[in-house]
Protein backbone atom coordinates (compact mmCIF):
# COMPACT_ATOMS: atom_id res chain seq x y z
CA UNK A 1 0.00 0.00 0.00
CA UNK A 2 2.40 2.50 0.49
CA UNK A 3 5.38 3.66 -2.17
CA UNK A 4 7.84 4.98 -1.74
CA UNK A 5 8.88 7.90 -3.94
CA UNK A 6 12.32 8.77 -5.19
CA UNK A 7 12.15 11.96 -4.42
CA UNK A 8 15.38 13.64 -4.92
CA UNK A 9 15.56 17.21 -2.75
CA UNK A 10 18.23 19.93 -3.30
CA UNK A 11 19.31 22.54 -1.01
CA UNK A 12 17.91 26.09 -2.17
CA UNK A 13 20.62 28.72 -3.22
CA UNK A 14 21.81 30.40 -0.40
CA UNK A 15 21.29 34.22 -1.78
CA UNK A 16 19.82 36.22 1.23
CA UNK A 17 23.29 35.66 3.10
CA UNK A 18 25.54 38.57 2.27
CA UNK A 19 27.18 39.09 5.13
CA UNK A 20 30.73 37.52 6.11
CA UNK A 21 28.85 36.16 8.73
CA UNK A 22 25.89 34.16 6.54
CA UNK A 23 23.05 36.96 8.31
CA UNK A 24 21.96 39.81 6.01
CA UNK A 25 21.62 42.74 7.79
CA UNK A 26 17.81 44.03 8.14
CA UNK A 27 17.28 47.87 8.56
CA UNK A 28 14.12 47.96 9.85
CA UNK A 29 15.81 46.55 13.57
CA UNK A 30 17.83 49.69 13.79
CA UNK A 31 15.29 51.62 13.85
CA UNK A 32 14.25 52.79 17.49
CA UNK A 33 10.39 54.87 18.11
CA UNK A 34 10.30 57.84 20.15
CA UNK A 35 8.32 55.73 22.81
CA UNK A 36 11.85 54.35 24.24
CA UNK A 37 12.72 57.69 25.27
CA UNK A 38 9.26 58.74 27.03
CA UNK A 39 9.77 58.25 30.30
CA UNK A 40 5.93 56.82 32.06
CA UNK A 41 5.56 59.60 35.07
CA UNK A 42 2.20 58.19 36.27
CA UNK A 43 3.09 54.44 36.10
CA UNK A 44 6.43 55.55 38.04
CA UNK A 45 4.51 57.27 40.87
CA UNK A 46 1.91 54.25 40.42
CA UNK A 47 5.01 51.63 41.26
CA UNK A 48 6.26 53.71 43.90
CA UNK A 49 2.99 54.04 45.88
CA UNK A 50 2.29 50.87 45.45
CA UNK A 51 5.82 49.53 46.85
CA UNK A 52 5.15 51.92 50.14
CA UNK A 53 1.49 50.76 50.36
CA UNK A 54 3.34 47.24 50.59
CA UNK A 55 5.95 47.86 52.64
CA UNK A 56 3.50 49.71 55.31
CA UNK A 57 1.58 46.53 55.13
CA UNK A 58 4.26 44.00 55.21
CA UNK A 59 5.57 46.04 58.61
CA UNK A 60 2.36 45.97 59.88
CA UNK A 61 1.41 42.74 59.43
CA UNK A 62 4.75 42.14 61.50
CA UNK A 63 3.91 43.83 64.35
CA UNK A 64 0.98 42.06 64.65
CA UNK A 65 2.42 38.46 64.51
CA UNK A 66 5.39 39.85 66.72
CA UNK A 67 2.78 41.08 69.31
CA UNK A 68 4.31 44.79 69.14
CA UNK A 69 0.27 46.09 67.87
CA UNK A 70 -3.11 44.68 69.06
CA UNK A 71 -4.59 42.55 66.71
CA UNK A 72 -6.01 39.21 65.63
CA UNK A 73 -3.50 36.71 63.67
CA UNK A 74 -6.24 36.88 61.25
CA UNK A 75 -5.49 40.50 60.34
CA UNK A 76 -1.92 39.87 59.99
CA UNK A 77 -2.07 37.20 57.77
CA UNK A 78 -5.32 39.58 55.98
CA UNK A 79 -2.03 42.81 55.73
CA UNK A 80 0.90 39.90 54.77
CA UNK A 81 -1.35 38.94 51.79
CA UNK A 82 -2.26 42.50 50.94
CA UNK A 83 1.31 43.52 51.78
CA UNK A 84 2.86 40.81 49.34
CA UNK A 85 0.00 41.72 46.27
CA UNK A 86 1.24 45.11 46.31
CA UNK A 87 4.61 45.12 47.18
CA UNK A 88 5.66 42.70 43.85
CA UNK A 89 4.93 44.71 41.20
CA UNK A 90 5.70 47.95 42.93
CA UNK A 91 9.05 46.50 43.24
CA UNK A 92 9.26 45.18 39.84
CA UNK A 93 8.20 48.16 38.13
CA UNK A 94 10.09 50.50 40.21
CA UNK A 95 13.54 48.40 39.59
CA UNK A 96 12.76 48.55 36.08
CA UNK A 97 12.44 52.45 36.06
CA UNK A 98 15.77 52.76 38.23
CA UNK A 99 17.51 50.63 35.41
CA UNK A 100 15.87 52.70 32.65
CA UNK A 101 17.35 55.28 34.33
CA UNK A 102 20.48 54.11 35.28
CA UNK A 103 21.20 53.39 31.60
CA UNK A 104 21.62 49.66 31.99
CA UNK A 105 21.77 47.72 29.35
CA UNK A 106 18.72 45.94 28.39
CA UNK A 107 16.16 48.13 30.44
CA UNK A 108 14.33 50.97 28.97
CA UNK A 109 11.21 52.80 30.39
CA UNK A 110 9.00 51.30 27.04
CA UNK A 111 8.90 48.28 29.32
CA UNK A 112 6.80 49.74 31.57
CA UNK A 113 2.74 49.74 30.92
CA UNK A 114 1.82 53.43 30.36
CA UNK A 115 -1.41 54.12 31.62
Amino acid sequence: MSSRRNVRYSALPDVDNDDKFGVQHDPRFDYTPGSYDRIPWKSIFLAIFLLSLGCVLLFLSFFIFTGHMGGEKSQGYGLLALGIVTFMPGFYETRIAYYSWRGAKGYRFASIPDY
